[in-house]
């Protein structure tokens, strides 16, 4: 190829190349970002609407129907789930997957904005939120102290989110646990009935005080001079003396009738570290920065903040993804080591010199494949960097196939320069074709959709730019380096040992084989058929799953108390949790959260609202713990919490892929809340009837209980009372009126909640003593007027595109495969008769597969019609390109084989270590079949230019193997479930094909030959 002869001939404008590229590559490899896991953005947004007060089913007619009509109307739509809880809606709107997430943000923002005034007018607040990937917090920081002040904790907390916030890599620096300070103002009601004040001049005039209205601005001679007003309260007596009322020279100053001091808003997230008390500081870090250099700015300033901490306070930094990152990608970086030895301890029947040569390929291509996945915008990631220890043992193959026939036409007694230019010219056009098909083959996973496709897109991608970079380095560097190092040759040479060992190995028992299969073609192919067949009985037995559980020493316990359980009962329960963690020794940290879930610290768990009846805690183990003594903790816990009375107590594992309710859904669907209910009921006791399943959980299984204030509207009438004035006075009492905020003169900032005399929270005791005005001014007692009923509501009310849904989900247990539940779910589900009007989906694992597979068919007819495109073009010949695509059932036996003998299943990365292993196989297949055309073109009958080009490629096709098997093995027995299902695929199809293809690829051959002209 002209290519190498000029690479050859121009040998320091090579030398220069070749300097830059490492140099370019070095760099890159220092300045690159780098991340645990890819980025993926997706364009989800959830539109949270407040209105305090309302019922769910008042909310769900008033705001949520309006509001998803006009957003379902919106171009790109996928879906709209709905939540309608008492006062709160949120709608998660998501947009189809390629949709962009800025434009659709501001598209959404703008039309929910526009929607506002068609809206009721009560409405305290509508947010959209953008839903980033890199929201997920870096660092969990824990301020711990059993006696210091909630003041002292509070100041100490923003002192330390302040310094945090000083670095421009972190965002989202959030403080957890932690109550707003507040000013209160505890009204006495029976003294504003004794004076006759109403309640509603009391909240006026405070409200009018603490308004800040500006005076605007004057002229002044040549000046313009601001106008400042009375403005703001500056301080608690100033509020306690305001004059709620004045007339003939008397006057009643708050302080008279209310009680006015600084206290901490209602406690709803009780946070702990290992049983301590505590408040926890996040922090996230921003796009597009490297977590390691990130982690060495944030520890330095946690290092110089722990020294000026109170004595009885203590600061743990227990939650440290730069920790993740560095032990995750060291791990890697070993195994890329080893992987390295691996390749070399390969080589060894090349020789000393030829090994040499082909090893510095490696570090060459890498450089190079680093530098174009940078300008693609891809960072550094477990997956990447799964993709550069695949790519190791792929990228050497040019080089091989290049060095390995420029050492035979030396060998063969050629010059140097004449075996290194004519080698690489009746190799080259192969090689080219060989990563080609190899790319071709790895382009369906670049183009897979949704978030699974962008979650594992860096791996394919870091495999295409090093394979295009080793292919580049094959034609140029290595024939460079061929023609000056690779030694000179006198006469007939066999080689080293190790080549003289396996030549003869080749000799004694292929050679036979071959020779015995090619006198019975048509049993050998039945043979190979039959294998073949055998093989793919074994699908329906390892099953298949999507994605696997994390292997990180990580779980979340997440307390679920009867339904409406104070925080109080709540907190009680977590606190025999915590117990029972502090039994097991391997567990280093927990993280608990009463009221609340974590904060996010994995990409694919957001963090659970506030609920007086929900608890989480965040289960760290010693770092070194491995998978297996995380499964036996989990299982043990499993089964004490199982027993616990009164409350569901789950122990979960955080799963990779996308985010999901649970790997189980059935989604029920229909218009009436009651029929929805007792269906719902029926499809949970379907689930706990299955076997396999844990941790059943149906929604709206059960109603909640409310009070009513049941008023009676003609004695409130005849007594001049208005309803309004009831609903206030009840509000007040219970949940109090945020009055607004003022500043004090240290500027700090506190909000003004009116209320009255009670505890933290409110109980039934509030509704003894209240009274209220009528219009004449006069105080009636509440108990007068109205009256407290129990009734009965649902907890919330869902929507699904609009229809009104609700999904009963479970789990599985241990050892057993979602798939399989699924299918029996489904058997279930459809034999079951739903009422008219009344359906069922599946979500969960079942919905997520459809939509990382969806349109996959398309992409795998695209690329089996590149391939077939490329070795005709190649081949010029039908008949050359069955036979060199006739190696791919053959990978698939050995695939499916290591699958099963390793417990794994089909998943979604073991599909792609299929779609990949295709084009390893077709790669050795072309240099097979070119090398047979060759010698036929050069007048070999057809059974002399099998029998020959099955020897003499025998050897670079076994090497290339080896040397891709070599770079797998370390990903496939390490840890992580994630990732060494593909190496496992690939080293068992690798095996496979090689050993077979040898002999089935020249039979093929021999049944239909391609035409070939003989040359002259």
């Amino acid at each position: 190829m002209k290519i190498a002869t000029y690479a050859v001939r121009n040998y320091q404008f090579t030398l220069v190349l070749f300097i830059m590229a490492i140099a370019l590559g070095v760099n890159t490899l220092l300045t690159m970002p780098r991340s645990e896991d890819p980025a993926t953005n997706s364009p989800m947004f959830p539109v949270i609407v407040i209105y305090p007060g309302t019922s769910p089913s008042d909310m769900e007619e008033l705001v949520v129907k309006p509001l998803e009509k006009q957003i379902y109307s919106l171009e790109n739509i996928k879906r709209i789930k709905t939540q309608i809880k008492d006062g709160v809606a949120i709608l998660t709107v998501e947009y189809k997957y390629e949709s962009n997430v800025d434009e659709k943000f501001q598209e959404l923002t703008r039309e929910v904005n526009g929607m506002r005034s068609e809206l009721p007018a009560e409405i305290l607040s509508i947010e959209v939120k953008k839903l980033v990937a890199s929201d997920v917090n870096v660092i969990q920081t824990a301020l711990i102290s059993e006696n210091a002040s909630r003041k002292s904790l509070k100041k100490t907390a923003e002192d330390l989110q302040e310094q945090l916030e000083k670095l421009p890599e972190l965002k989202n620096v959030k403080i957890h646990g932690l109550s707003e300070e507040q000013v209160r103002i505890d009204l006495r009601t029976d003294k504003l009935a004794q004076l006759h004040l109403p309640l509603n001049a009391v909240v006026g005039t405070i409200q009018s005080e603490i308004a800040n209205i500006p005076g605007g601005s004057i002229d002044v001679g040549t000046k313009s001079l601001n106008v400042k007003t009375s403005g703001n309260y500056v301080s608690l007596d100033e509020i306690a003396n305001t004059i709620i009322y004045a007339s003939e020279g008397k006057t009643i100053p708050l302080k008279d009738v209310a009680d006015v001091y600084y206290d901490f808003s209602e406690t709803k997230h009780i946070t702990r570290l290992n049983g301590h008390r505590c408040v926890f500081v996040t922090a996230a870090q921003k796009e597009g920065f490297n977590i390691s250099e990130t982690q060495k700015k944030y520890q330095k300033v946690l290092e110089e903040f722990d020294e000026t901490l109170p004595s009885n306070m203590d600061m743990v930094n227990h939650f440290d993804q730069g920790d993740n990152v560095n032990d995750r990608l060291g791990g890697l970086g070993i195994d890329f080591l080893i992987a390295i030895l691996l390749v070399a301890i390969t080589l060894l029947p090349l020789g000393g010199r030829a090994s040499l040569v082909v090893m510095i390929s490696i570090p060459l291509s890498l450089a190079i494949g680093l530098v174009l996945l940078n300008v693609m915008g891809f960072n550094i990631n477990q997956l990447s960097i799964v993709g550069l220890v695949v790519a190791l043992g792929l990228l050497v193959d040019d080089s091989i196939v290049v060095v390995e026939n420029i050492e035979r036409w030396l060998r063969e007694g050629h010059s140097r320069m004449d075996a290194t230019l004519m080698a690489t010219q009746q190799i080259g056009l192969s090689v080219v074709g060989c990563t080609v098909t190899l790319i071709i083959a790895f382009l369906p996973l670049v183009f897979l959709p949704e978030v699974s496709g962008d979650f594992i897109r860096s791996l394919p991608m870091a495999v295409i730019a090093s394979v295009l970079a080793s292919m580049v380095v094959s034609l140029t560097i290595i024939p460079f380096l061929s023609s000056r190092l690779l030694k000179q040759h006198d006469g007939k040479h066999d080689g080293n040992i190790f080549l003289r060992a396996l030549q003869k190995g080749i000799s004694g028992t292929y050679s036979v084989l071959l020779d015995k299969a090619l006198k019975r073609p048509i049993i050998t192919m039945l043979i190979a058929l039959g294998v073949f067949v055998g093989s793919l009985a074994l699908f329906p037995v390892i099953g298949f799953s999507l994605f696997p559980a994390s292997e990180k020493p990580q779980f979340m316990v997440d307390v679920v108390a009867p339904l409406q359980t104070n925080l109080k009962h709540t907190n009680e329960i977590t606190e025999y949790v915590e117990k029972e963690l502090k039994k097991i020794p391997e567990i280093h940290y927990f993280a608990t959260n009463v009221g609340k879930g974590n904060p996010p610290v994995y990409y694919n768990v957001a963090q659970e609202n506030e609920r007086s009846d929900f608890a989480q805690v965040f289960v760290q183990l010693d770092k070194h713990a491995s998978v297996d003594k995380r499964q036996e903790i989990t299982d043990h816990l499993r089964s004490i919490f199982n027993e616990y009375p009164g409350a569901k107590i789950e122990v979960k594992n955080f799963e990779q892929g996308p985010p999901m309710v649970a790997p189980v859904e059935v989604r029920l669907s229909g218009d009436n809340l009651d029929s929805l209910r007792k269906l719902s009921q029926e499809v949970e006791y379907l689930l706990k009837e299955i076997p396999g399943t844990m941790y059943v959980n149906n929604p709206i299984g059960n109603l909640k209980s409310d009070f009513k204030l049941v008023i009676s509207k003609e004695k409130a009438r005849a007594l001049g009372i208005n309803t309004v004035d009831i609903d206030r006075t009840v509000r007040l009492a219970i949940a109090g009126v945020d009055l607004g905020t003022f500043s004090d003169e240290d500027n700090d900032e506190f909000s003004m909640l009116l209320t009255t005399h009670k505890g933290e929270r409110a109980t039934l005791d509030v509704f003894n003593q209240l009274y209220i005005n009528n219009q004449q001014g006069q105080a009636i007692l509440l108990s007068q007027i109205a009256r407290l009923e129990l009734e009965s509501s649902p907890l919330f009310i869902n929507h699904y595109n609009k229809v009104r849904t609700v999904s009963v989900s479970a789990f599985a247990q241990k050892g057993v495969l979602v798939d399989n539940l699924i299918k029996e779910v489904i058997t279930k589900m459809d034999e079951k008769k739903l009422p008219k009007g009344y359906s069922y989906v599946m979500g969960g694992e079942y919905e997520s597969r459809n939509e990382s597979f969806g349109g996959f068919n398309t992409i795998i007819t695209i690329t089996v019609f590149l391939f077939v495109a490329v070795l005709i073009l190649l081949f010029k010949t039908f008949k050359s390109t069955l036979i060199v695509l006739s190696v791919i059932p053959l990978g698939i036996v050995g695939a499916v084989i290591a699958l099963w003998m390793t417990g794994n299943s089909l998943s979604f990365v073991a599909v792609i270590g299929l779609i990949a292993l295709a084009g390893i196989e077709v790669k050795n297949s072309i240099l097979l079949v070119d090398f047979t055309n060759h010698l036929r073109e050069e007048g070999r009958t057809l059974d002399e230019a099998i029998r020959e080009a099955g020897e003499v490629r025998f050897l670079p096709i076994v090497l290339t193997s080896l040397t891709a098997i070599g770079g797998l093995i370390p990903i496939a027995i390490s840890t992580n479930p994630l990732i060494s299902p593909l190496a496992i695929v690939l080293i068992g199809g690798l095996i496979s094909s090689t050993l077979l293809s040898r002999v089935v690829t020249p039979i093929i051959y021999k049944l239909i030959p391609p035409k070939v002209e003989v040359k002259k």
